[in-house]
């Protein structure tokens, strides 16, 4: 599963933008067939009484936060595939505002500490999670 917890400056993100910045988010994993279920965008907007970069206060800033459990990128040029695209979904939505400091980060962890609605998810590429993503729900298997 795919969990982006992106937190942020008020007013960064409408309403509309964090539809589509999520819909975006999802046919990006879509894309290498991860069931869309998979996917979750947590928006956690801070006061700027509470975000702060290097010390400071900031008043315009985006930190988002990205763990990547279903799958891991394989070796130094899939990590910067990732990360090009990841740049690519968020720029729009930050080059809207001046002055923002925004910046992202990915962890990956294991699978084998990952449940979904209490089952252990299939295995990746398996006709299982095929059929996971054609019906866009966990199932007993």
């Amino acid at each position: 599963m795919p969990l982006w917890t992106i937190h942020h400056s008020p007013g960064i993100f409408t309403a509309e933008d964090k539809g589509v910045l999520a819909g975006r988010i999802t046919e990006l994993y879509e894309f290498i067939g991860l069931p869309r279920f998979y996917v979750v965008v947590v928006f956690d907007e801070t006061r700027p009484e509470d975000f702060y970069v290097g010390g400071e206060q900031s008043t315009a800033g985006v930190r988002v936060v990205i763990e990547h459990i279903a799958r891991h990128s394989a070796d130094t040029a899939g990590r910067r595939r990732i990360t090009a695209k990841i740049k690519e979904i968020l720029q729009p939505f930050v080059d809207k505002h001046d002055g923002v400091h925004w910046e992202f980060h990915v962890d990956e962890t294991s699978e084998e500490l990952w449940m979904i609605n209490g089952l252990i998810p299939p295995s990746a590429g398996s006709d299982v999670e095929r059929e996971w993503a054609r019906t866009n729900t966990a199932s007993v298997y």
